[in-house]
């Protein structure tokens, strides 16, 4: 792109500024994609509460996601945290209790949107969000574990590790743990990490399967090692963005950290692996590359540039990886990125969502993961964007 752009004349590139893959440069040479991706949002929908679905309200992991990468925008304008903050004060009741919230239900889904709520205790200094809190922290007391310690994705999914619940409860226990002065939960944290890592290996590639099954009952694992059978984009995403950001937290002299680090070097090596050499993206289905059906996925790129960028800034990573960060970036922009005429931004071939086992039932297969619905503009892959815009100043 930005070889194209050394032998574009000025007028013509302030011409192409308005439409498809038009780079950093827009109205404003000064606008960043994390700006233009936020108000796209904001224009789709005035409040998050109801964003791509205006007849349900939920307590949900990846609008809470959305609103707390928009919410980093607030030091350009407030606006950008209020949208965060009316999202939660709408789920907030006057006495702490969390409207579509039940404990027992031991979702950890359930405990990422709580994220944003520790953010708006430390900005306000209200009680009632530090009341709030603890419910959050009660679940995790008594969330089911495996036998091995790890914590169960969902009550309704018992005996399972998924890669994405590291990224639900992982890094809100670890900033509760700092901001608290709860220690004991760093342990706790370190532990899932290390876990799910070690349960989810595939020792062949470096890549880690989305799932594992302790009980090896379910159809969708291989009943030898309990794992699923393919290693999922957004999954892998999920997981090395809960390590980047439990690394915030985490002391420097914790006996664990420098494996925690080491888990993080090893996976994204194994990442860079499997990046499709002629975008520099990845597909759904990650050791699939070129097989009929499988595409370019959105979420799981953004994640990476996203944690690529803050894992070399933060000195964890080799520093090659932010050159590989911003490679990735410009290519979900030229791949996946279109703007309209109004400078509306939208993003495509996001996956919805991919699960294992329920009703109906999810199998886990590759048929199954390349034919789940993809949505514009979906959170889970706009908030990463945004994120990584951020992170590299794009």
């Amino acid at each position: 792109m930005k070889t194209f752009y050394a032998f574009v004349p000025f007028m013509l590139l302030l011409l192409t500024c308005a439409g498809r893959n038009a780079g950093e440069v827009t109205g404003s040479a000064e606008e960043k994609w994390s700006v233009r991706m936020a108000n796209a949002v904001m224009q789709q929908s005035d409040s998050l509460i109801h964003y791509l679905n205006p007849r349900t309200v939920k307590w949900q992991y990846d609008v809470a996601f959305l609103g707390q990468a928009i919410d980093k925008l607030g030091n350009i304008d407030p606006k950008y945290s209020k949208y965060m903050e009316d999202y939660i004060g709408y789920f907030i009741q006057d006495d702490g209790s969390v409207v579509d919230y039940e404990m027992e239900e031991y979702n950890l889904d359930r405990i990422n949107p709580a994220k944003n709520i520790i953010t708006l205790y430390k900005r306000t200094g209200d009680s009632l969000y530090r009341h709030t809190l603890e419910q959050f922290v009660s679940q995790m007391k008594t969330h089911p574990k495996t036998k091995a310690g790890g914590y169960w994705h969902k009550k309704i999914y018992p005996w399972q590790m998924w890669l994405d619940g590291v990224y639900m409860a992982s890094p809100f226990l670890a900033q509760y743990a700092k901001e608290f002065n709860a220690p004991e939960w760093f342990d706790v944290v370190t532990l899932q990490i290390q876990l799910a890592y070690n349960k989810t290996l595939d020792p062949a590639t470096g890549l880690l399967y989305h799932a594992w099954d302790e009980s090896r009952s379910q159809q969708w694992c291989n009943p030898a090692t309990g794992q699923s059978r393919y290693p999922w984009s957004r999954a892998m995403g999920w997981y090395t963005m809960a390590i980047v950001d439990v690394l915030d937290y985490l002391p420097e002299n914790h006996p664990e950290r420098d494996s925690i680090i080491t888990i993080l070097q090893r996976t994204c090596d194994a990442l860079l692996k499997v990046r499709d050499p002629k975008t520099g993206l990845w597909y759904q289905v990650l050791n699939q590359v070129g097989r009929e059906g499988n595409y370019l996925e959105g979420s799981g790129s953004a994640m990476y540039a996203y944690v690529f960028a803050k894992g070399a800034n933060k000195g964890y990573l080799n520093k090659k990886f932010v050159d590989i960060a911003n490679e990735t970036f410009d290519s979900i922009v030229s791949e996946l990125i279109t703007v309209d005429e109004t400078g509306g931004v939208q993003m495509k071939n996001i996956c919805g969502g991919c699960g294992l086992g329920g009703n109906p039932y999810r199998d886990g297969s590759y048929e199954y993961y390349i034919n789940e619905k993809r949505v514009v503009n979906d959170p889970k892959g706009v908030a990463p964007f945004i994120l990584a815009a951020i992170e590299l100043g794009k």
